[in-house]
């Protein structure tokens, strides 16, 4: 049974070892590194913060009792709109529906905090991870996404009516 479970800053140590464990095995899906946040960038308060973004909804996925995903919401500059960030479930966990049980939470809060629309930015080479997204929903938009380290490509920005 997959549990959901809405984090605090308290819980901090398990964002904190899930965020490591994402940033070593797809360091290609995001735009941190994981050099970024081991030694000086490993802080408590650094790990607190991120859990501290005002108006954030934090999740972690439990399965058979042990974290396997992750992802979060924030709001946005347009109250309609909700962006899905820090998106990822572990390998051992693929296929088991933990990607789409994040989704659909974090769109129903979204939904819940007057949104209509959920917004993501993924990587353009991160195939599967776009195929979820599609299943969730998600459609590309030609809105612009970050700029990738290649100073070319740009990540790309993918929409969900809610």
């Amino acid at each position: 049974m997959i549990e959901i479970r809405v984090l605090t800053p308290d819980d901090w140590p398990t964002w904190r070892e899930l965020r490591l464990a994402a940033l070593a095995e797809a360091p290609a899906a995001f735009g941190s590194r994981l050099a970024d946040w081991q030694g000086d960038g490993d802080r408590e308060q650094r790990w607190r913060d991120r859990l501290s973004i005002p108006g954030s909804h934090n999740l972690v996925a439990v399965l058979d009792g042990r974290p396997v995903g992750m992802s979060s919401g924030v709001p946005t500059a347009d109250p309609l709109v909700m962006d899905l960030i820090s998106m990822w479930v572990h390998p051992d966990a693929r296929g088991r529906r933990v990607g789409h049980l994040l989704l659909d939470t974090v769109a129903q809060w979204a939904r819940g905090s007057g949104a209509d629309r959920l917004r993501l930015s993924v990587m353009p080479d991160n195939a599967r991870a776009k195929a979820l997204y599609r299943r969730a929903g998600f459609t590309g938009t030609d809105e612009l996404g970050d700029l990738l380290p290649d100073g070319v490509r740009r990540e790309q920005v993918m929409l969900r009516p809610l």
